[in-house]
């Protein structure tokens, strides 16, 4: 703000239509995408800041028959096992984070014509996240333990970079934190220390732009929900 008076460059602009475009792809092509546009992904994603520059992000990205090869191997985990996650998760949703979980799945749900209380269409569609989504790729992405929760936050800016390139580029993304829920599945498939802390993951490649999963948007809360101002 300048005297009261909103700026707007041509880059902020970019960057506010990448964040409106940006959506959790939950159907994708299998389609592979070259290497060329992983690696640029990559290299932009890299430039993400960090406490004191650590970068402590590592990650694992599949192709080709590893990314089949990983798909099958969660999977089976994932019905076999219960969740023990390396960052635990909520416990809980309460208030208003409920209602926006409740909103989000809600409209999953009427997208795919899932009817309220159908327990078992909405098991199934759950189980997807398992499937990545039918994505021809995934990035995991892990941290070593002894950096502590901030480079789990660091990790939260890299994911979040690393999606709005995606964006940029045209391909379609969601960052899971399903796919962490079996970290010991993630290190042992890779040949990955224990001490690597597994995050999340995140599934990439072009999005089946015509399935009902991708048809709808989610809602962003007003800057009043979430800002105080302190003169």
């Amino acid at each position: 703000m300048e005297n009261g008076r909103r700026i707007e460059t041509d880059d902020h602009q970019r960057l506010d239509r990448l964040l409106a475009q940006r959506s959790s792809c939950r159907a994708f092509l299998p389609t592979p995408v070259p290497e060329t546009t992983i690696r640029q992904i990559l290299e932009t994603a890299q430039r993400t800041a960090s406490w004191c520059n650590a970068q402590p992000w590592r990650v694992v990205l599949t192709r080709g028959d590893a990314t089949d090869r990983f798909r099958r191997a969660y999977a089976e985990a994932a019905v076999a096992t219960p969740a023990h996650p390396d960052f635990a998760f909520p416990p809980e949703y309460l208030g208003v984070h409920l209602e926006r979980r409740r909103e989000c799945g809600w409209q999953l749900y009427e997208s795919l014509g899932i009817a309220r209380g159908d327990r078992e269409a909405a098991r199934r569609q759950a189980l997807q996240n398992f499937e990545f989504f039918g994505a021809p790729h995934v990035a995991m992405i892990t941290c070593e333990a002894h950096l502590g929760v901030y480079a789990a936050v660091d990790c939260g800016a890299y994911v979040a970079n690393f999606l709005l390139a995606a964006t940029s580029l045209g391909l379609g993304c969601i960052a899971q934190a399903a796919l962490a829920s079996h970290p010991d599945v993630v290190r042992r498939h890779f040949g990955l220390p224990e001490s690597q802390r597994v995050v999340c993951g995140i599934s990439f490649g072009f999005a089946d732009t015509a399935h009902p999963a991708n048809s709808f948007r989610t809602r962003r809360a007003g800057l009043e929900e979430v800002v105080t101002w302190v003169d």
